[in-house]
């Protein structure tokens, strides 16, 4: 049950704590462990930051997609 519960969260999480471990050169595992701990320490807080970058990580994907021609759009 918590194996199905966490790939929920890894498939369809936006991928904030990979790109965001890939950047600042960590593991992906210890990025997700602040964000708990943050989470709890701070009532919500993190999560509250998890969503924003979540959001601005989509925001940031759709404007700077490559798109091959006129026609793509």
């Amino acid at each position: 049950m918590i194996q199905n519960i966490r790939y929920f969260f890894e498939r369809h999480g936006f991928y904030v704590s990979t790109r965001l471990a890939d950047r600042l050169g960590m593991k992906v595992k210890s990025v997700r462990l602040f964000f708990i701990y943050v989470s709890f320490a701070t009532f919500g807080f993190g999560f509250g930051l998890y969503l924003t970058i979540a959001f601005w990580l989509k925001l940031k994907d759709l404007i700077y997609t490559k798109r091959t021609s006129v026609f793509d759009l």
